[in-house]
């Protein structure tokens, strides 16, 4: 009798384990993500018998952390990301037992430099961004890396970082280091401005740690203002604060064009045809991943997949370009569906 307890105990135990207690499914993740992922789960919400996922912005790096912390109706079944899953957090799953995981890239996105349209439009090169919110920047020309001495930021103004800039004050509201858009922004803007500098792109090869350190550190002493992972935050700041800038997804400056306008970067605005053509220098690709041992646990995951991966989704002409999703080209959204909807694993 105490035998079958005991059983009967750890066997409840088991079920309420399992990822198959739950049926609605979790996503968390990219801010970024979230609107095009919370318009298709509202669809499929709608359209199947399933009921509408629940979607949760955490940010990229939180939502990874969240979906690699292991399997079970605990853990979510979808992390959005702004980024590329990176290595580390592959193999963090892997110890935590998350071993399958499926990689769809949805679409791109381009990272904004956005300010009120109650004041004047900025146009910035890579190396004004760079200037304007490194920790660390060169005290001279910085021709050769054996002449490349470097001083803490002492640029206030814009107009210090570029005389055609304008005479205000340097203020910058940005995602915090959790968020897939701070990492692409550091990787494509600031160290894109960085290696304009011939003595810091020396740097590269000689001390890779140092150059990745200098382009991707930014300042802290107060021009840059960390405004958390709500990118609707950011935009209600910049209506009220004409003077700053944001710097948030091309999507949300989409949706809010009749307040705020984009900065041009190297004499090309963030608009749609720019982003999808690759000529913005501040572009980056959006995914989400997928937990395979929750498929057929939680219902409705494979068919989300579908969903999200169909041509009146995606495509060109789909609902989701009208939230400001950039679409992949033909033949790469042909791939991607076969892959996701393959259920195919990873592959780094």
């Amino acid at each position: 009798m105490r035998n079958a307890l005991i059983a009967a105990l750890f066997a409840g135990i088991a079920v309420a384990g399992t990822a198959e207690a739950r049926d609605q499914i979790r996503i968390v993740g990219s801010s970024t993500v979230f609107p095009f992922s919370t318009t298709v789960a509202e669809r499929f919400g709608k359209t199947t018998s399933f009921r509408t996922p629940i979607v949760e912005a955490t940010g990229s790096g939180g939502g990874l952390k969240l979906f690699c912390a292991g399997t079970g109706e605990g853990h979510p079944d979808i992390a959005n990301a702004s980024r590329r899953i990176k290595a580390k957090e592959v193999e963090t799953c892997a110890k935590n037992g998350v071993t399958g995981v499926i990689e769809v890239k949805v679409g791109y996105d381009g990272i904004v430099l956005a300010n009120s349209r109650d004041t004047a439009p900025m146009s910035l090169t890579l190396r004004d961004v760079f200037l304007a919110l490194a920790h660390d920047v060169p005290a001279g020309t910085c021709e050769k890396a054996d002449d490349c001495t470097l001083k803490a930021n002492p640029y206030e103004t814009w107009k210090d970082v570029n005389p055609n800039l304008p005479d205000a004050r340097i203020e910058v509201l940005g995602p915090p280091a959790t968020s897939g858009t701070r990492d692409a922004f550091v990787e494509l803007a600031m160290e894109g401005g960085c290696k304009t500098f011939p003595g810091i792109e020396a740097m590269k090869k000689a001390d890779k740690r140092a150059y990745k350190k200098l382009c991707h550190t930014i300042r802290e002493d107060g021009a840059y203002i960390e405004a958390g992972e709500n990118d609707n935050l950011i935009v209600q700041k910049l209506t009220t604060n004409p003077r700053a800038l944001g710097i948030f997804g091309f999507s949300f400056l989409d949706q809010n064009d009749d307040k705020l306008q984009g900065s041009a970067v190297n004499g090309v605005a963030p608009e749609f045809e720019e982003i999808a053509d690759g000529n913005y220098p501040v572009s980056r690709a959006l995914f989400f991943y997928v937990k395979k041992a929750h498929i057929g646990q939680v219902p409705g995951i494979a068919e989300f997949i579908g969903e999200f991966t169909n041509e009146a989704t995606w495509g060109p002409d789909g609902y989701l370009a009208d939230k400001g999703l950039i679409p992949m080209s033909d033949t790469e959204r042909r791939e991607w569906s076969a892959s996701a909807n393959g259920l195919q694993n990873l592959s780094m």
